[in-house]
């Protein structure tokens, strides 16, 4: 079982408390975009084995939204940070370049 925290209100809790929303850091099309766009939005999703960038809402508190970065395999969660930011912080990504040498930012940009 995956335990999470949420970056605003701080509660640490099992998966149950919360609930997953998909990958995080997708470009987002709908109205005015190219069928070749919106169909890649909607069908086109990577399932990697390995490092994994999700949204997570807190629905059993705050309610928000919030991206966690964990891995696939070991389930190990490296860290959470508010949906608004672009890219993981700084200490998420050396937390998983520790465990992970090699690993860059870059392929999932």
């Amino acid at each position: 079982m995956l335990i999470l925290e949420c970056p605003y209100c701080g509660v640490k809790g099992e998966e149950t408390e919360f609930a997953g929303g998909g990958e995080a850091h997708l470009k987002r099309f709908g109205p005015g975009s190219s069928d070749d766009e919106f169909h890649g939005y909607l069908f086109s999703k990577v399932n990697p084995k390995g490092i994994h960038f999700e949204r997570w809402r807190h629905a059993h508190g705050c309610g928000k939204w919030f991206h966690a970065a964990r891995d696939t395999i070991t389930l190990e969660v490296y860290g959470t940070y508010p949906a608004q930011t672009t890219e993981p912080p700084k200490d998420i990504k050396d937390k998983i370049s520790a465990k992970r040498p090699g690993w860059s930012w870059r392929e999932f940009a």
